[in-house]
């Protein structure tokens, strides 16, 4: 069974006349009834009875036009969807965002994205840097945008550098580490602290610490929440170990980790090789033109400085 057949059929239906049917499809007659013929031989029977003037529906084609007409409805609706797919008419967009990550530092991209394409909803996944990876491997996010210190990328993955910053040591204002220009891993023995389990650098940062000179400290408080974290570091309860841009409280104090420097560097991920569909290819534009902490993206200064370089391939998926 053929679609040209099943919109022939429903044509016939309507006009009740062969002639005027064809004309309405803008078929020859004889194209037009050999399709009916064709579909009759296939469902077992004749699905209209001419009698001269007389065209009407045989008791068959009664039967099987509710039928048709819902199978033609959902083929015009998913041809429909599929144009506003390919021309980001109207489209859902899942990205993959890290959870340390403040809004604050997505406002230009998303912005960009609802003033240039606002047939996309963009729709943000907010998880750890490592489920976020599992999740694109899987196949279950698209693109996603974090990092993972301390790890060897991925040769699955393709990464485009956002912007980077260097991590703080967070304590209140009365703390003795607030008046210090920048504090060392030993700085920080005995003191009180306030773990962030989502933090990129947990587990990999206290093992360089006690490489410098960190003699251990007590933790006092854990979180998966930033917020909680800063109102317990605001009273005076312990450090936290979080970048600038995270430190978003009025009673906090940051000052630089040296000795060493610990930094993140946030890209935006996607899988190699693997086809996208344009609203990805609309995302990574917008990420190349947005700000990050004020600046361009490192991906679109790095372009403007050395010439083209490597970018996925987001071909839409077929």
């Amino acid at each position: 069974m053929e679609m040209h057949q099943i919109r022939y059929f429903l044509a016939v239906c309507e006009e009740l006349n062969f002639t005027r049917a064809a004309e309405r499809c803008n078929v020859a007659q004889p194209s037009l009834t050999r399709a009916i013929k064709l579909l009759e031989e296939e469902l077992g029977g004749q699905l209209f009875h001419r009698e001269r003037t007389n065209t009407h529906l045989s008791e068959l084609g009664r039967m099987v036009k509710p039928h048709l007409e819902e199978v033609y409805a959902q083929a015009q609706e998913a041809k429909r969807q599929a144009l506003d797919f390919t021309e980001l008419k109207r489209i859902r967009l899942r990205l993959g965002v890290m959870c340390t990550i403040q809004p604050d530092e997505l406002i230009d991209l998303v912005s960009g994205l609802q003033v240039r394409h606002p047939g996309i909803e963009l729709e943000v996944v907010d998880a750890s840097a490592a489920q976020l990876e599992d999740r694109l491997l899987n196949g279950n996010l698209e693109v996603a945008i974090y990092c993972i210190p301390g790890q060897e990328p991925d040769e699955r993955l393709h990464y485009m550098p956002l912007f980077r910053e260097q991590f703080m040591i967070v304590v209140s204002p009365d703390h003795p580490l607030a008046h210090h220009n920048t504090i060392r891993p030993r700085d920080l023995t005995g003191d009180r602290y306030l773990n962030r389990v989502n933090c990129e650098f947990f587990c990999y940062a206290g093992a360089l610490w006690r490489e410098h000179g960190f003699e251990g400290c007590e933790t006092v408080y854990r979180s998966e929440r930033d917020d909680w974290i800063l109102a317990m570091i605001a009273a005076g309860l312990g450090f936290g170990f979080m970048t600038q841009s995270c430190a978003k409280h009025p009673l906090v104090e940051c000052r630089p980790m040296v000795d060493p420097e610990f930094w993140r560097e946030v890209n935006l991920v996607t899988v190699r090789g693997r086809p996208h569909s344009p609203a990805v290819g609309a995302l990574v534009k917008e990420a190349m033109q947005a700000r990050w902490l004020g600046q361009p993206a490192i991906a679109a200064r790095a372009e403007k400085e050395r010439g083209a370089i490597e970018r996925p391939s987001f071909e839409p998926a077929e």
